[in-house]
């Protein structure tokens, strides 16, 4: 890596025309996120008295939601943020409201309560890969592009942060469900303001064309499958984490505090991270330091197992946190560059979709092995995970991908050659 004199700064990315007032309407509507989740387990275990039932509610929201993203994500593409968006959030919206109504107060059957959230789930906005999307367009130098990011996932793991701590608050004086209530106000006002941006008004839908040229091999899918990978191994390894820090602090007959302090480490570390990660001009291409990014992840959580109390696990968490969001923030990097401009929001919900998927899988698995196996081990397989990503190939990038070099010209350069657009589609995924 060097040190320019001339790099771009944070601040710099902030003064961009327009970039202020779209980037803060669209942490508005991604508020929701951080929002939703514990506000849809909390009212769901309040309306059914059973966790398990709530566990399954949650589920259906979480796997209708990442299912669907990258096809939500392709509408944007082609009709434009303001089309796509503004029905989408607003259907959004008012089922989250009938989500909300319905677990006010006991009494709705479970399986209704479970086939609203998960439609409810399927019409979730993909707010966070379109913002990203923007980004190639308000500050298409490369240099500042990267800042753009690294700026972007920091403010997305405070919001995931702040969530549940508005929820904390809410609950103290009203019914969880008014946690999903707060949800569709943040996310309808967010997103309208977020459409209403002139940044936003001046992005056309791109036009798809629907045949792929002769001699065309592979597309957009192959791509895309080493950061879609390693973005679900960072969601996988991050989860099981969470629900080991859990069980760490109550085999230490820690109190809860406990849990807090560690968690919020680990989000300082990603934070720190990615601030790191957006302010250093990189020498190495994007697509090698995404494997770096990804041991560095799995050699630190691994070394967490071995911590001897929870002072030394709080470290090491820290530590695994610094190579979170540049993980992440260079997977969206690598997604935007990889495909023309006509399929970025699509590219980058696929690296969304992998880190939703991937947690989801984290979640289902930590409590079978936290029942088979000591702490250590399974800290030391969460990172594993990570570090097995690491492995996956980089792919080949060549003209007839519409792709160039990372950091040699700004990302939103012209492709003469056609994507084939059925290739990062639902049914054929990336990994494939």
């Amino acid at each position: 890596m060097s040190a320019s004199s001339s790099r771009p700064s944070y601040a710099a990315v902030l003064r961009v025309a327009h970039a202020r007032r779209t980037f803060g309407a669209a942490l508005v509507g991604r508020l929701c996120y951080g929002v939703v989740s514990v506000s849809v387990i909390l009212a769901a275990t309040r309306a059914t008295g059973s966790y398990g039932v709530a566990g399954t509610v949650m589920a259906l929201f979480g796997v209708s939601a990442v299912l669907l993203m990258p096809y939500r994500a392709s509408l944007v593409d082609r009709y434009g943020p303001r089309r796509a968006l503004t029905p989408m959030a607003l259907l959004y919206a008012g089922l989250l409201t009938a989500l909300a109504a319905a677990t006010w107060r006991p009494g709705v059957p479970a399986p209704a309560i479970g086939a609203l959230a998960a439609l409810t789930g399927a019409c979730s906005p993909p707010l966070g890969p379109t913002m990203r999307s923007m980004w190639s367009e308000l500050a298409p130098e490369p240099a500042l592009l990267r800042r753009a990011y690294s700026l972007d996932g920091v403010a997305e793991e405070l919001v995931h942060v702040t969530g549940p701590l508005v929820v904390g608050v809410l609950v103290a004086f009203a019914p969880p469900a008014a946690g999903v209530l707060l949800s569709a106000v943040l996310m309808a006002a967010g997103t309208l303001a977020f459409v209403s941006s002139p940044a936003v008004g001046a992005l056309r839908p791109r036009p798809l064309k629907s045949r792929r040229p002769r001699g065309r091999r592979g597309g957009p899918g192959r791509t895309l499958r080493q950061p879609a990978l390693v973005a679900a191994g960072v969601g996988l390894s991050l989860s099981v984490v969470d629900l080991l820090v859990v069980a760490v602090a109550a085999r230490g007959h820690h109190g809860d505090d406990t849990v807090a302090w560690v968690l919020a480490a680990l989000s300082a570390g990603s934070a720190a991270g990615g601030l790191l990660n957006g302010a250093v001009e990189w020498r190495a291409p994007a697509r090698v330091r995404l494997p770096f990014c990804a041991a560095g992840l799995g050699l630190t959580l691994a070394a967490a197992g071995l911590a001897p109390g929870v002072g030394t696990l709080t470290v090491a968490v820290a530590c695994a946190g610094v190579f979170v969001a540049p993980a992440l923030t260079t997977a969206y990097l690598i997604a935007d560059e990889s495909v023309p401009p006509r399929f970025r929001t699509r590219a980058g919900a696929w690296v969304n979709a992998g880190v939703n998927a991937g947690s989801s899988l984290g979640v289902a698995v930590a409590g079978w092995l936290l029942e088979q196996l000591p702490t250590g081990v399974c800290f030391a397989l969460a990172g594993a995970t990570a570090l097995a990503t690491a492995l996956v190939p980089a792919g080949r990038r060549h003209p007839a991908d519409g792709t160039h070099p990372p950091d040699a010209e700004p990302v939103s350069a012209p492709v003469t050659a056609p994507v084939d657009p059925t290739a990062a589609s639902p049914a054929t995924p990336p990994a494939a």
